[in-house]
């Protein structure tokens, strides 16, 4: 496989299993260095070390609430320190939690808000206050629930709403410093967010095993978005669900 990403390093958040670690895997098979950003820094450490084993490459762990400032603030530090440079951030950690809207009470607001849009939104202030004038890519992960949602998860469906037009503005903003950002919306995906969600569970909503994707698709998309061959891809978003957005 080319390595596209020779040179760069990449942060993936949330990158300790699912998604985010089949990003992670991608990006370093296709030559860069990363980081490994998690809630729990022994999962954390641990995939990076997984990493540096499978492709012969530095790869390190960093335990980072990404809903706190200060801990994405010095992630970077760290970063910058170690490898003087940062020129991809995929905002991957993402929190889903489920209950009626008449139940909902602030704190459970919050608690979603802060990580699935709070902290993009502070990764990408770090993105532009330190990549290079060369610039970067941001890779948001969203969903299609930002599109097309079920019932009991307002905050997420809002919150991944909200991260496509973080990555718009981002775009807009980020022209002048040669940042690019997309978003990809993941369908269903084989993950334990997906399994564990009480709406399958109850049989309150199906799934059709044809319509589940890999954690691989979505790296797959990532990937492309985040390389040079797709120099020319700012503020979009793209589905890859299988084409289960498509159905009427």
């Amino acid at each position: 496989m080319d390595e596209r990403f020779s040179g760069k390093v990449a942060i993936v958040t949330g990158a300790a299993g699912g998604i985010g670690a089949a990003i992670a895997d991608r990006l370093a098979r296709e030559g860069a260095t990363v980081v490994i950003a998690d809630l729990d820094p022994a999962a954390a450490d641990a995939k990076a070390k997984a990493i540096g084993a499978a492709h012969g490459r530095p790869a390190i762990g960093l335990a980072c609430d990404v809903g706190d400032e200060g801990q994405v603030e010095a992630c970077v530090e760290t970063i910058l320190t170690k490898f003087s440079r940062l020129d991809i951030i995929v905002n991957n950690a993402g929190l889903m939690t489920f209950k009626p809207l008449s139940e909902w009470v602030s704190e459970d607001w919050y608690k979603v808000l802060r990580v699935d849009l709070l902290g993009a939104a502070f990764f990408t202030k770090q993105a532009f206050l330190h990549m290079a004038a060369s610039g970067g890519a941001i890779v948001n992960i969203a969903s299609v629930h930002a599109l097309e949602t079920s019932a009991n998860a307002a905050p997420y469906s809002a919150a991944k709403a909200a991260l496509l037009s973080l990555t718009r503005t981002t775009s807009i903003e980020g022209r002048a410093r040669n940042i690019r950002a997309n978003a990809v919306l993941p369908g269903a995906i084989d993950t334990p967010m997906l399994w564990d969600n009480p709406n399958l569970k109850s049989g309150a909503e199906t799934i059709d095993k044809a319509d589940v994707g890999t954690p691989e698709d979505i790296a797959a998309a990532v990937a492309f978005l985040a390389s040079d061959d797709a120099k020319f891809i700012t503020g979009t978003t793209l589905a890859v669900d299988g084409g289960r957005l498509a159905k009427l």
